[in-house]
Protein backbone atom coordinates (compact mmCIF):
# COMPACT_ATOMS: atom_id res chain seq x y z
CA UNK A 1 0.00 0.00 0.00
CA UNK A 2 1.13 3.54 -0.92
CA UNK A 3 -0.08 7.32 -0.27
CA UNK A 4 0.93 10.54 -2.37
CA UNK A 5 1.05 12.69 0.59
CA UNK A 6 1.39 16.07 1.16
CA UNK A 7 2.01 16.37 5.35
CA UNK A 8 0.64 20.65 4.92
CA UNK A 9 -3.01 19.03 3.71
CA UNK A 10 -5.34 18.42 6.00
CA UNK A 11 -6.98 15.71 4.10
CA UNK A 12 -3.91 14.38 3.24
CA UNK A 13 -2.70 13.72 7.24
CA UNK A 14 -5.93 12.26 7.67
CA UNK A 15 -5.90 9.81 5.13
CA UNK A 16 -2.57 9.01 6.41
CA UNK A 17 -3.49 9.03 10.08
CA UNK A 18 -6.29 6.73 9.44
CA UNK A 19 -3.78 4.16 7.53
CA UNK A 20 -1.47 4.23 10.66
CA UNK A 21 -4.62 4.05 12.95
CA UNK A 22 -5.85 0.72 11.39
CA UNK A 23 -1.82 -0.92 11.50
CA UNK A 24 -1.44 -0.94 7.94
CA UNK A 25 2.15 -0.86 6.65
CA UNK A 26 2.20 1.66 4.09
CA UNK A 27 4.86 3.54 1.76
CA UNK A 28 4.50 7.17 2.01
CA UNK A 29 5.32 9.44 -0.89
CA UNK A 30 5.83 13.07 -0.63
CA UNK A 31 5.47 13.91 -4.05
CA UNK A 32 6.26 17.56 -3.55
CA UNK A 33 9.99 16.59 -2.56
CA UNK A 34 9.98 13.49 -4.55
CA UNK A 35 8.35 14.52 -7.66
CA UNK A 36 6.64 11.95 -9.42
CA UNK A 37 7.77 10.75 -12.82
CA UNK A 38 5.49 10.31 -16.05
CA UNK A 39 5.18 6.34 -16.29
CA UNK A 40 4.56 6.45 -12.21
CA UNK A 41 1.70 9.19 -12.99
CA UNK A 42 0.50 6.99 -16.10
CA UNK A 43 0.16 4.06 -13.67
CA UNK A 44 -1.69 6.19 -10.74
CA UNK A 45 -3.95 7.16 -13.56
CA UNK A 46 -4.88 3.78 -14.56
CA UNK A 47 -5.27 2.57 -10.58
CA UNK A 48 -7.59 5.79 -10.31
CA UNK A 49 -9.05 4.98 -13.76
CA UNK A 50 -10.01 8.64 -14.24
CA UNK A 51 -8.40 11.03 -17.14
CA UNK A 52 -5.65 13.14 -16.03
CA UNK A 53 -7.58 16.35 -16.26
CA UNK A 54 -9.92 14.83 -13.54
CA UNK A 55 -6.65 14.51 -10.91
CA UNK A 56 -5.82 18.24 -11.58
CA UNK A 57 -6.47 20.69 -8.42
CA UNK A 58 -7.98 23.52 -10.17
CA UNK A 59 -7.73 26.08 -6.79
CA UNK A 60 -4.26 26.26 -7.47
CA UNK A 61 -2.05 29.59 -8.91
CA UNK A 62 -0.27 27.37 -11.03
CA UNK A 63 -3.73 25.96 -12.24
CA UNK A 64 -5.40 29.59 -12.75
CA UNK A 65 -2.17 31.56 -14.25
CA UNK A 66 -0.96 28.44 -16.34
CA UNK A 67 -3.65 26.16 -17.54
CA UNK A 68 -7.09 27.93 -16.71
CA UNK A 69 -9.38 28.31 -20.23
CA UNK A 70 -6.95 25.96 -21.77
CA UNK A 71 -8.05 22.66 -23.41
CA UNK A 72 -5.18 20.37 -23.05
CA UNK A 73 -4.59 16.54 -24.61
CA UNK A 74 -4.18 13.66 -21.65
CA UNK A 75 -0.65 13.79 -22.83
CA UNK A 76 -0.23 17.49 -21.92
CA UNK A 77 -2.09 17.41 -18.48
CA UNK A 78 0.41 14.17 -17.79
CA UNK A 79 3.19 16.62 -18.46
CA UNK A 80 1.86 19.69 -16.77
CA UNK A 81 1.14 17.45 -13.55
CA UNK A 82 5.23 16.37 -13.59
CA UNK A 83 5.91 20.18 -14.17
CA UNK A 84 3.59 21.73 -11.37
CA UNK A 85 3.21 18.71 -8.97
CA UNK A 86 0.97 21.18 -6.68
CA UNK A 87 -1.92 20.38 -9.76
CA UNK A 88 -2.22 16.83 -8.25
CA UNK A 89 -5.38 15.91 -6.15
CA UNK A 90 -3.99 14.73 -2.80
CA UNK A 91 -4.12 12.28 -1.24
CA UNK A 92 -4.15 9.44 -3.26
CA UNK A 93 -3.73 5.92 -1.76
CA UNK A 94 -3.09 2.85 -3.69
CA UNK A 95 -3.52 -0.65 -2.70
CA UNK A 96 -2.70 -3.42 -5.34
CA UNK A 97 -3.95 -2.02 -8.61
CA UNK A 98 -6.64 0.13 -7.34
CA UNK A 99 -6.38 3.97 -6.25
CA UNK A 100 -8.43 6.63 -5.19
CA UNK A 101 -8.16 10.33 -4.27
CA UNK A 102 -8.66 10.27 -0.63
CA UNK A 103 -11.78 13.05 -0.72
CA UNK A 104 -13.98 12.75 0.90
CA UNK A 105 -12.13 9.86 3.50
CA UNK A 106 -14.85 7.46 3.01
CA UNK A 107 -13.34 6.61 -0.35
CA UNK A 108 -9.57 5.44 1.59
CA UNK A 109 -12.16 3.61 3.69
CA UNK A 110 -13.69 2.02 0.97
CA UNK A 111 -10.35 1.27 -0.61
CA UNK A 112 -8.40 -0.65 2.76
CA UNK A 113 -11.93 -2.73 3.48
CA UNK A 114 -11.63 -4.65 0.18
Amino acid sequence: MKIYHNPRCSKSRDSFNLLTEKGFNFETIEYLKTPLKKEELKDLLVKLNIPAKELIRKGEADFKVNFKGKELSEEQWVEAMIQYPKLIERPIVVKGDKAVVGRPIEKVIDLIGK
